[in-house]
């Protein structure tokens, strides 16, 4: 009897593994067809929304981003919202990102396990871009005034598992950007999964980022008044105003692995790959890898493929007691952007 039921549970893991691994391959093929005809026609810069672009999590980011498979506390929340749901208790995490040109990105995101439920968890990414001076066609070096530019995206999600193998997640946000006097606003969803296979450690993961409407900036500065047409028609002046194009928010597709390799009893290396395929882009790929001792030190590096100036990627955190029943990670990433230099990113996180 026991024996009988030890072959129908690994025919079930195969069964589930091999369905899993078909509609990666089937949404492979599509992604793959969908890139080389997108070839013929570039859609680089297509996009509103930029900023959503930017990765979270310093872990993460060392790996090469191959994160969809492999995540599992709050950053989770950017990268598969269904990873949230292995969160056990309550966590808070904070990320900056010194970005290109000055440019500064943070982060923040609060998770809680309420139990009988799933996992909640509510996030904010906020861009700043530093203030430059107004220029005109007749005042090229300069007016003397100044203009700002931000943006910000307030995310909430929920995860739950459905089986001991297999969990779901989505989000909802709402994302704003400011130009000057000009704002625009949308709204977006996520969606994630992750299942694990039953082989050892290995897991699969999939999410799909920000599908909902267009950006669309509006403000007194696209307000033109039609001037009186006296000649003709006899038109008194009339309120006018610029018609601006709308923009897609840039939708992002992930599918990955991810494995953990025990060397002893006091460290561990976890490997992980990735493939995206985003809207404004060709398919792009990454691998990354994570050498832990003791659970406490960490080192990182990851490859990125197919980036436009993205590649080597490295890294190292340090996960320590603190306070009474909380535990601190810190950790930190560098990458590097070719002909922009490098990026060096931050993030902290403590679970309670």
């Amino acid at each position: 009897m026991r024996v009988s039921q030890r072959y129908q549970s690994s025919f079930l893991k195969l069964v589930c593994l091999a369905a899993t691994l078909g509609a990666v391959m089937v949404v492979t093929l599509i992604a793959t067809t969908a890139t080389t005809i997108a070839q013929t026609f570039t859609k680089t810069g297509t996009t509103s929304g930029e900023f959503l672009k930017i990765g979270v999590g310093s872990r993460y980011l060392a790996m090469g981003e191959a994160a969809v498979a492999s995540t599992g506390d709050a950053f989770s929340i950017y990268w598969n919202p269904a990873a949230l749901s292995e969160i056990e208790g309550q966590q808070v995490a904070l990320a900056y990102s010194d970005w290109i040109l000055d440019v500064g990105l943070s982060y923040g995101v609060y998770a809680n396990r309420i139990e009988g439920l799933g996992v909640f968890a509510v996030g904010l990414t906020v861009l700043n871009v530093p203030k430059a001076e107004i220029t005109t066609t007749t005042q090229q070096e300069g007016t003397g005034a100044f203009y700002t530019a931000s943006s910000y995206a307030l995310t909430a999600s929920f995860a739950r598992e459905l089986t001991t193998r297999f969990s779901l997640g989505g989000s909802v946000k709402f994302i704003s950007e400011s130009l000057a006097t000009e704002t625009s606003s949308a709204v977006a969803f996520d969606v994630g999964t992750i299942l694990y296979t039953g082989l050892r450690s290995l897991r699969l993961g999939m999410s799909v980022s920000n599908l909902g409407s267009d950006l669309k900036f509006s403000g007194q500065n696209l307000n033109k008044p039609i001037p009186p047409d006296t000649d003709t028609l006899n038109i008194p002046p009339t309120d006018g105003e610029l018609n601006v194009e709308s923009g897609p928010l840039p939708l992002t597709f992930r599918m990955g692995v991810a494995y953990d390799l025990d060397l002893s009893l006091d460290s561990r290396l976890t490997f992980a790959g990735e493939l995206k395929h985003p809207n404004d882009n060709v398919q792009q790929g990454s691998v990354g890898m994570e050498y832990g001792f003791h659970e406490k030190f960490f080192l990182r590096s990851g490859y990125k493929i197919n980036y436009d100036e993205e590649n080597l990627t490295f890294g190292a955190g340090l996960l320590t007691p603190f306070a009474s029943a909380s535990d601190l990670s810190i950790d930190y990433a560098w990458s590097s952007f070719g002909r922009l230099s490098s990026v060096h990113r931050f993030s902290v996180s403590l679970s309670f």
